[in-house]
């Protein structure tokens, strides 16, 4: 299907990717809106427990790090492996993810991580030596790897569509909390309380799971009839008229109970290839544009501020939650498009005022000036990320591939981001030695193709079921 030209767009042709592809009675369009909302709130707070888990992970190695080293006497780069396998953890979870959340659903999968994340943690808390510090590290990183993509892929699929951008936008918070809560805690306890504390999420989502229902999607693609009808009657409310979503959701599923078992190969079959480029693409340019190494750098560019590392990072993660937040009360009006438009701009300028402060610096050219480039820069980058591009490509994902080929290709667009995570953390020291003005030139450029990727390839999917979006994008 060709994309629609600039000129469909601003006119809202109806036979553009970015106008719904159906047209429906507004009064039946919002028949269950006001439905029970309980139900798909309790759904997504048992949820993103295992994105504040998520956070928990990840910011666990920075408020530690000193403990650890005393305690059992490591060096710094047994604490630097101890550090980055969480990516190599997460990058096996992201392998595995998606066909597991296929064989035993959306809630089995959820329950299976926390209980690896749990594991981990104990392992953690328990450890002796690198060794065992090592593997409780993987195995949270394999669980977080895992929630990276069932989460979003869940609440997708139980929400209603006028609240979807809203309550996907809340994994990224709830992300961006547990990052928070890991720093503040962290600097009061020992890192093996902490390590406690990191359970705490874990048992909370493997609780919460027995009350809520499975995605009535995933119920549906696997044949559960009675059980599909009965959750999603639960989530809309006992009094909600849902016979034209469920006519929906099994008219789309009547095409697919036709199509062979879907294999990686199939991702690179015409009707499919658009969908993968568009996933793998925003995945892509959410890595490769410099996230993490920026986050890597920020410690010290606080430091050199003349801000304990430790205060930056707590209001960096302040400054996330709130920019989160904004996302989600505007993201289901402005829509996906002008969001991450605005945070892809924003990126780039953040980049250029960063790398103009060390090309200052390495020159010795206006001194003074070098520093609040190189905070406005670093705080601009980082806020637009939070509002675009570190959490939309995953809302994204989660709502345009089909159900028969949502397991591989999410499975393949998490193990991008995250091996992209590992590589950009990895090589970033190397390209400050290099260059360091010439590593935020990069970071721009991919910035700058990231803004023409976004315009010509990305539709808008606001104010669409599921059903619709992948229906026009065939």
């Amino acid at each position: 299907m060709e994309m629609a030209d600039s000129q469909d767009i601003e006119k809202g042709s109806s036979g553009s990717l970015y106008q719904p592809f159906f047209h429906k009675d507004e009064k039946q369009q919002n028949s269950h809106d006001n439905g029970n909302l309980f139900m798909v709130i309790l759904c997504t707070f048992v949820a993103v427990m295992g994105s504040f888990e998520f956070g928990s992970s990840i910011g666990y190695s920075s408020p530690t790090q000193q403990g650890i080293m005393e305690e059992l006497g490591m060096s710094s780069e047994e604490y630097s492996m101890f550090g980055s396998i969480l990516t190599i953890g997460a990058m096996a979870g992201s392998i595995s993810c998606g066909r597991a959340a296929d064989l035993i659903g959306r809630k089995g999968t959820m329950k299976m991580s926390s209980i690896i994340s749990i594991a981990g943690w104990l392992i953690i808390y328990l450890s002796l030596g690198p060794l065992s510090l090592d593997v409780g590290r993987f195995l949270t990183g394999y669980g977080i790897g895992v929630n990276s993509y069932v989460v979003p892929v869940f609440i997708a699929e139980i929400t209603p569509t006028h609240l979807r951008g809203a309550l996907l936008t809340v994994h990224q918070v709830a992300i961006a909390t547990g990052l928070l809560v890991a720093y503040t805690v962290g600097a009061v306890v020992s890192w093996r309380t902490l390590a406690l504390t990191g359970m705490i999420p874990c048992a909370v989502m493997i609780l919460g799971l027995y009350f809520i229902p499975d995605s009535p999607r995933w119920l549906a693609m696997v044949g559960c009839q009675a059980e599909f009808n009965a959750a999603l009657q639960k989530l809309r409310g006992d009094a909600a008229d849902v016979s034209r979503e469920e006519a929906e959701i099994e008219e789309s599923l009547v095409t697919l109970q036709h199509l062979p078992k879907a294999t990686v190969l199939d991702l690179f079959l015409k009707r499919n290839l658009r969908l993968v480029i568009i996933g793998v693409g925003l995945m892509v340019f959410q890595q490769f544009s410099g996230y993490n190494g920026v986050v890597f750098y920020a410690n010290q560019i606080f430091t050199s501020a003349g801000v304990p590392p430790n205060v930056g990072s707590i209001l960096y993660a302040c400054l996330q939650i709130i920019v989160l937040s904004l996302g989600a009360v505007i993201i289901d009006k402005a829509g996906r498009r002008p969001l991450l438009m605005i945070s892809a701009s924003g990126m780039l300028l953040g980049s250029l005022l960063t790398g103009a402060s060390f090309c200052l610096k390495e020159h010795e050219l206006a001194s003074d000036m070098g520093p609040m480039f190189t905070i406005f820069g670093i705080m601009i980058y980082m806020g637009s990320y939070c509002l675009g591009l570190g959490g939309v490509p995953w809302i994204i994902m989660s709502e345009i591939f089909p159900l028969h080929i949502k397991g591989i290709a999410g499975s393949l667009v998490t193990l991008v981001s995250w091996g992209g995570s590992w590589v950009v953390s990895f090589t970033f020291s190397f390209l400050m030695d290099w260059n360091s003005y010439g590593t935020f030139l990069m970071f721009a450029i991919f910035c700058v193709v990231a803004i023409v990727f976004i315009w010509k390839l990305v539709p808008e999917t606001k104010g669409r079921t599921l059903e619709e979006i992948q229906a026009s994008m065939e």
